[in-house]
């Protein structure tokens, strides 16, 4: 799955649980899913930055961890 497609479905999961119409065990399960997208997203993100660092020969600072 493309960092795209993550990205979107952890919105559609933000929006399920905003609106809060999902039971407690569905909720989790979302939660669960959103936690591993999120981690997912965050791997992508830092791995394009290294790669864009080792292109501007290490010109650019890190992002800081959120």
């Amino acid at each position: 799955m493309d960092f795209e497609a993550q990205l979107t479905e952890l919105e559609g999961i933000v929006q399920q649980l905003e609106a809060g119409k999902l039971s407690l065990d569905d909720a989790m399960k979302c939660f669960e899913r959103g936690i591993q997208l999120t981690r997912a997203c965050q791997q992508t993100l830092k791995a394009a930055e290294l790669k864009v660092q080792v292109l501007m020969g290490g010109e650019l600072q890190p992002l800081a961890d959120a």
